[in-house]
């Protein structure tokens, strides 16, 4: 039987919702402010991807972050620590979800077009179950709804493993990873596809490679964007997705390669690694 695109699995921050991935950077920098320790928009961008407690135990070991905890509470922090702060940090996140929460432009009309074709629509995310629960809804009132999906804590392993992958697959009935586009604007994300041994596409524009929102690039020089952008790209582009496009909007041709790829018995970069 011919194999085709049968579902696509996004994330969302960056890449769905949240144009440049703000939400959770501001609340990550306001939870730290919170503790007395100064962290910038960059440090809290690294690890982006990973699920919300793996992201806080990642910070609290960069070298000047681990310094100042040690400085206010003169031993090395713990795992009840991060328990602790993740406590703290889902209701700062649930506010600037709800600040943050737009679709980014080109999603909702993506959306249609692929039920239109019959693909699934999924979702993974770095997210936990509560700032899911309330991002969903507000997604579906502007156009975007899932059809399967998995978040940070549903799984033993989060990204970048396939579990998450794999949990949504049963949700939708489908088996072949062929079948599947992985799509996101994060290392962890684009591993997390790459295990699962689907397609994976690298947003570069929308998301945390670049980091602005949609009004802060428009009001850039179209030099400075330009060149912003390609950087963006260029990045993207390391982390070895099969394609690399600027946002969601540019997905239907790549998704047409993919299918013309499939038909000449062709398989994703990482399939089978």
């Amino acid at each position: 039987m011919k194999t085709s695109v049968k579902a696509v699995i996004f994330d969302w921050a960056g890449t769905t919702v949240d144009y440049g991935s703000r939400a959770p950077m501001g609340a990550f920098v306001k939870l730290f402010e919170s503790e007395g320790i100064e962290m910038t928009i960059a440090q809290a961008r690294i690890p982006m991807g990973v699920g919300k407690w793996e992201h806080i135990n990642f910070l609290l070991n960069f070298p000047e972050v681990q310094s100042q905890w040690i400085k206010i509470h003169k031993i090395s922090h713990t795992d009840s620590d991060v328990d602790r702060l993740l406590d703290i940090f889902v209701p700062m996140n649930q506010v600037s979800i709800l600040e943050c929460g737009q679709l980014i432009p080109g999603v909702a009309s993506l959306a249609k077009a692929l039920r239109e074709r019959g693909i699934k629509i999924g979702s993974t995310t770095g997210y936990t179950r509560e700032l899911l629960e309330l991002l969903l809804p507000i997604a579906k009132e502007q156009g975007y709804e899932v059809d399967a999906f998995s978040y940070s804590g549903d799984t033993p392993l989060g990204r970048p493993s396939a579990q998450m992958m794999i949990k949504c697959a049963r949700q939708l009935g489908l088996d072949n990873p062929l079948s599947f586009i992985k799509v996101d604007d994060t290392q962890p994300g684009i591993e997390e596809g790459k295990s699962f041994g689907c397609w994976t596409v690298g947003v570069a524009v929308s998301g945390n490679a670049l980091g602005l929102s949609l009004e802060e690039l428009d009001a850039l020089p179209v030099s400075e964007a330009d060149r912003l952008k390609n950087i963006a790209r260029a990045n993207m582009q390391e982390m070895q997705p099969d394609f690399v496009i600027d946002s969601v909007a540019d997905l239907l041709p790549v998704m047409d390669e993919i299918n013309k790829r499939l038909d000449l018995g062709e398989k994703p970069n990482s399939y089978g690694n």
